[in-house]
């Protein structure tokens, strides 16, 4: 016989697999068979649920919090944005959905605040009330830089809340802080926290460093940015901005934008539809050149022809009749906040206005000098 016609020989496991199958089969039905599960027969008809214990009056902070909430949470929206496309069948254009935030009421004539990122590059926003209603969004103004953007809305004055407005330069770290938003598209949910820190820093979409910053535990996600921050008395202090965490959801901290910025921008906003910072008119030297030179604060290289600069006798760098190099006024501070770099500088002249009178500290010729500057 050819060896290709030879059987391969059967393993043990295979020779054996059927019957201890058909075994196995047998025993189950045989257990069925003789050995029935038969059901409880101990019913109770009469059966009901235990009394309800009463649990008596809420706790002072519960009720707190709960007044916070009915009286705050009709002036908090939930934004969606969505793109303009075309529709590749037809000549119609296509809505897509984009993305969702939180914004909340400024006025009575319609103004809602947001963050900038949440209508970032988007064609369209719809704005839905506490009452459900939607309202198309129009853009007013924004300022990424501080990560802030004005809508309107055309809705009547009779459902639209305003929220109270605080203030955020007495707050205090400890302090309870509550957070109104629409976390992953789940609107008006509450988060309670405290401040956790204050004057913290972080970057703007412009890559701008956004400082003050209100530090919170509250729990902030996706979907909050935009929404209020509020106090105890439930007034706005900051504007929930962002969290810090890899995974895109909270981890224990996130950053609100204090008020006392948010009403000096949003106004602006309104008005003009920009914010137009106070201008100084001098040229700074690089940042890397001071820290050569062994000097702290910014120094000044220009000064512009009937600038703010000019008129208040600010001194550029230049070279002498030797052609040596005379260092100009190196700028230390604004009123009491110190500088050291031109975005300290920046932040510094944005809280203040054109027309302003400010106080610089410089130092000339190694002696500090105050000089009193008005904005232009």
């Amino acid at each position: 016989m050819n060896s290709h016609d030879r059987q391969p020989p059967r393993s043990l496991a295979s020779s054996y697999f059927l019957p201890l199958l058909l075994l196995v089969i047998v025993g189950a039905v045989l257990i069925w068979r003789f050995f029935p599960v038969t059901p409880w027969d101990g019913r109770d008809p009469n059966a009901k649920a235990p009394p309800i214990t009463p649990r008596g009056e809420l706790a002072d902070d519960e009720k707190t919090t709960i007044a916070i909430f009915n009286k705050a949470s009709p002036s908090v929206v939930h934004i969606t944005t969505s793109n303009v496309r075309a529709s590749p069948f037809s000549l119609d254009l296509l809505q897509i959905p984009r993305g969702a935030g939180t914004g909340f009421i400024w006025d009575d004539d319609g103004h809602v605040v947001t963050n900038f990122h949440v209508i970032q590059g988007a064609d369209a926003a719809r704005v839905t009330l506490n009452d459900h209603s939607d309202w198309q969004g129009r853009l007013v103004g924004a300022y990424p830089d501080r990560d802030l953007a004005v809508l309107v809305i055309d809705a009547p004055k009779a459902r639209l809340r305003p929220l109270d407005i605080g203030a955020s330069h007495d707050l205090q770290v400890g302090q309870k802080v509550f957070a109104i938003g629409n976390p992953f598209g789940l609107d008006q949910s509450l988060t309670t926290g405290v401040i956790s820190a204050l004057g913290r820093e972080i970057e703007s979409v412009t890559r701008r460093a956004i400082k003050d910053m209100i530090q919170t535990d509250a729990a902030i996600n996706p979907g909050n940015s935009g929404g209020p921050l509020l106090d105890s008395a439930g007034r706005l202090i900051g504007v929930n901005t962002a969290i810090f965490s890899p995974s895109g959801a909270f981890a224990g901290f996130g950053f609100a934008i204090p008020v006392d910025s948010v009403r000096r921008v949003v106004p602006q906003l309104i008005r003009d539809g920009k914010v137009s910072r106070p201008r100084l008119g001098v040229q700074l030297a690089p940042e890397h050149i001071v820290r050569q030179l062994g000097l702290k604060g910014v120094l000044i290289l220009d000064v512009e022809p009937d600038s703010a600069a000019a008129k208040a006798g600010l001194r550029p760098t230049q070279r002498d009749d030797a052609h040596r190099i005379q260092l100009g006024d190196l700028i230390v501070a604004v009123a009491e906040t110190p500088i050291r770099t031109a975005a300290d500088l920046l932040d510094a002249l944005e809280r203040h206005n054109a027309g302003d009178t400010v106080s610089l500290t410089i130092l000339r010729n190694g002696a500090k000098l105050q000089i009193a500057v008005t904005l232009s």
